[in-house]
């Protein structure tokens, strides 16, 4: 009698038509047993076992659809699994919390600096260190020589900004005084150049400060590029130096 009552209190549950799925597997899901709540679409929610141990609340519609496969642990791995493990250079080192509807982990980069990365971040491998090697990168690209950069100094790629009016980077008019200014920023430092009366004057100016430009080119390759380029040869006789003596 008590069974037939359960029965049909589980009959009740599941709704008019509806299939039972006790038993049933979707994904990582058991159903385990139908409940009194209803989706917003009136589809009934069941209570169900994940394989990782977990237990959840979910509407037949979406395990029906294959949506909902999981507890969340597919798209959002046990924090226990990612302590130690390694992200290009990054290392999990211990969980840094969650802040909107994403966690956070403290990673240690091959550097030896420290970051805090989303997992989605980690996951997709769209950080794998906390900046140097993009910063690597990037002066690398820019040949940067004692905060210059060569390439932008050979190609002169330095547009002036969207508020000059002047046409020419480094140029641009005083309101008070309504004269034209001239100026050039080399090595970190802004080199005041002088005012004058036309835009053409202060053009000039600019490009006789620019003279400077072509002193570290020559001294770029002139000197500074050989020294580079003999680094590595010096280090090697270094070494077989070092190796002749031990021999001897």
């Amino acid at each position: 009698m008590v069974d037939t009552v359960k029965a049909r209190e589980h009959t009740k549950l599941i709704g008019h038509g509806q299939k039972d799925l006790t038993g049933q597997r979707f994904g990582k899901l058991v159903c385990i047993a139908p409940t009194e709540q209803r989706a917003a679409n009136g589809s009934v929610i069941w209570q169900c076992q994940c394989d990782c141990g977990n237990k959840c609340f979910v509407p037949i519609s979406q395990m029906l659809s294959g949506k909902t496969k999981s507890c969340g642990c597919l798209g959002h791995p046990p924090l226990k699994d990612f302590v130690h493990k390694r992200f290009g250079s990054l290392e999990v080192i211990e969980y840094a919390g969650k802040r909107n509807k994403r966690h956070y982990w403290r990673c240690r980069c091959d550097c030896g600096n420290e970051t805090v990365v989303s997992q989605s971040n980690l996951l997709s491998g769209h950080c794998k260190s906390c900046g140097c090697i993009q910063k690597e990168i990037h002066s690398s690209n820019l040949k940067l020589v004692d905060g210059t950069s060569v390439k932008m100094i050979e190609n002169r790629i330095e547009a002036p900004i969207s508020s000059n009016k002047s046409g020419c980077s480094g140029v641009y008019l005083q309101k008070k005084s309504g004269k034209w200014a001239a100026q050039i920023t080399f090595k970190g430092k802004t080199h005041y150049l002088g005012t004058y009366g036309t835009r053409e004057e202060a053009i000039k100016a600019r490009k006789r400060g620019e003279e400077m430009y072509e002193e570290f080119l020559s001294w770029y390759y002139n000197d500074y590029l050989k020294v580079e380029q003999e680094k590595p040869m010096m280090g090697s006789r270094d070494d077989a130096g070092r190796k002749n003596t031990q021999a001897g």
